[in-house]
């Protein structure tokens, strides 16, 4: 269906246009001497209308001959034809509209339709059906190219999803084994132990479940997240592991799920891990000028040279900001003979209606 005819409101518009093309028709005849004004509205509204509804067949030949299967020649054919066929067709309505309003009512010929005023109704039918095939020319135009950006849109979206549950996978396995480990370990001598470190492992895995349900969360639910992470490698590590977070008033702003984990994993398997009495991570988030700032920093060993896997990792951390917000984000990381940061700025979005995990 055209859809000028598929929404009230635009089909309302639509006759309104068409009436008012009958009344300018009217004064026409009018002001030309050919008839009287009732006659004129009386044989002039209803042929409009009726003309109007006829023009609608031009979205189904723009339909059948799309812009990109056209060539000039099929072009002016199939236009150049059905508007001629059009403006015939309303010559025909024209004469027969006439002649029924004068058999209906009985009365002599009011208007005469002269071979000058049938040239001029063809040509008039002729222009307004080309007017209507490069009106829904544009209109179909205009709706493939919402449609190509709604599909824009859903494969941006689909690829975040994709992205997120990429991420997921990413999280090291040896996590997971090892913490099973130290759980099974600690269930002899703390068993206290055990159980804080399987309940924090459990609400660390099923906030991380949660996540494809939100694009966006908050620094606080990220840094809760990241909290349960760190107490499971804490009860691993023990004193070999220190971490100092500081947050200033920006904690309600939003980022996109898994963002900071990413940075503490890294630390803690090229950094701590490596040292033999551990180090201390040292994480500051803090807005500015509309920016959000964030920087993760942790000791590394001089003897580990390669840091290919920190690099692969922060890569795809920096390639998953630019997709979300273009060259608005940046991810820097360096590293010192002993140090390794991570500095982070990404456009501040603050909380209204966020959901949470």
């Amino acid at each position: 269906m055209p859809p000028i005819l598929s929404d009230f409101r635009r089909f309302l518009w639509y006759v309104a246009i068409w009436l008012l093309a009958g009344a300018l028709f009217s004064r026409l005849l009018v002001s030309a001497g050919l008839c009287q004004w009732s006659y004129a509205l009386t044989f002039a509204l209803p042929v409009s209308l009726i003309f109007g509804f006829v023009a609608t067949s031009s979205y189904y030949i723009c339909r059948t001959l799309p812009l990109s299967r056209r060539s000039v020649f099929l072009t002016f054919l199939m236009f150049g034809s059905s508007a001629m066929v059009s403006g015939i067709l309303l010559l025909g309505i024209c004469e027969i509209w006439n002649m029924a309003i004068i058999s209906v009512t009985g009365q002599e010929v009011v208007l005469v339709i002269s071979n000058q005023l049938a040239a001029i109704i063809f040509a008039t039918g002729f222009a307004l059906y080309l007017l209507a095939l490069l009106a829904y020319d544009v209109l179909i135009s205009f709706d493939n190219l919402r449609a190509a950006e709604r599909r824009e849109a859903a494969s941006r979206l689909f690829a975040r999803d994709a992205e997120l549950q990429l991420l997921r996978t990413q999280i090291d396995p040896h996590f997971l084994f090892n913490s099973l480990n130290s759980i099974s370990a600690l269930t002899s001598i703390d068993p206290a132990g055990a159980r804080n470190m399987a309940i924090s492992l459990a609400d660390f895995f099923r906030k991380t479940l949660a996540l494809s349900e939100h694009t966006t969360i908050t620094v606080r639910e990220e840094l809760d997240l990241c909290g349960h992470f760190l107490a499971v490698e804490k009860i691993r590590y023990g004193q070999k592991l220190q971490v100092n977070i500081q947050v200033d008033h920006t904690d309600l702003a939003l980022i996109p799920p898994m963002s900071l984990q990413p940075l503490f994993e890294n630390a803690i398997k090229h950094g701590v891990r490596q040292l033999p009495k551990g180090g201390l991570i040292s994480a500051s988030i803090c807005g500015q000028d509309g920016w959000l700032h964030i920087r993760v920093e942790n000791p590394v060993s001089d003897k580990v040279i390669s840091d290919s896997g920190i690099g692969l990792g922060l890569t795809n951390l920096r390639e998953r900001f630019n997709t979300i917000y273009g060259d608005r984000a940046r991810v820097h990381w360096s590293r010192t003979e002993n140090l390794f940061f991570v500095e982070i700025s990404l456009p501040i979005e603050l909380k209204r209606q966020a959901d949470t995990i």
